[in-house]
């Protein structure tokens, strides 16, 4: 059987269906009233999701390059939570709830998820589908392992648009790390 690998995602020959492989990370969103979101120092809502700019980001223990570096990410574009800021430093978590303190330009507005990052240490052959329509009965676009890391087109109604590896497709927004519940994404 030919397969064709293109960025991380394994395409099957025969469907339409791919297959993301990725790390396992673990942790729930958490539910959010956005119309009572208090401001940060930025003038932005707080706590909100941004991803990861470089490929190299170290995580502090305090607000400051004084402050020991606690650990360090290194792939670009994950997704984390802003939940605190002073000056020009942002605390953040992460998707298995660590958190610490990036300088603000380490960090992108752009929007990424994981795909049900909690789920990552049940069933270790349990695929998500990602769908052509924001629609159940919608036909596959894919299926990914929990834990995939996805760029997020838009959200709404209980639906995200969302693209991996040149694919775009449809989960729902309850299935991602990196959106809250309901959230609007524009």
């Amino acid at each position: 059987m030919a397969v064709a690998v293109v960025a991380g995602v394994q395409m099957l020959p025969d469907t339409s269906v791919a297959t993301m492989v990725t790390g396992s990370l673990g942790g729930a969103p958490q539910p959010l009233a956005l119309d009572r979101q208090p401001r940060g120092a930025s003038g932005l809502p707080l706590p909100r999701y941004v991803s990861l700019k470089g490929k190299r980001v170290n995580v502090r223990v305090g607000p400051s390059q004084d402050h020991d570096v606690a650990w360090v990410f290194s792939k670009p574009g994950l997704p984390v939570e802003i939940i605190a800021e002073f000056e020009n430093w942002r605390r953040i978590r992460d998707s298995e709830g660590a958190e610490g303190w990036v300088y603000h330009s380490l960090l992108s507005g752009k929007r990424t998820a994981l795909v049900a990052p909690w789920q990552a240490h049940g069933a270790p052959d349990a695929m998500l589908t990602l769908r052509r329509a924001p629609e159940t009965a919608a036909r596959p676009a894919a299926r990914l392992e929990h834990g995939a890391l996805v760029r997020v087109e838009e959200c709404g109604v209980g639906w995200c648009e969302v693209r991996v590896a040149g694919i775009d497709g449809y989960l729902k927004q309850d299935l991602l790390w990196g959106v809250y519940p309901d959230e609007t994404v524009r």
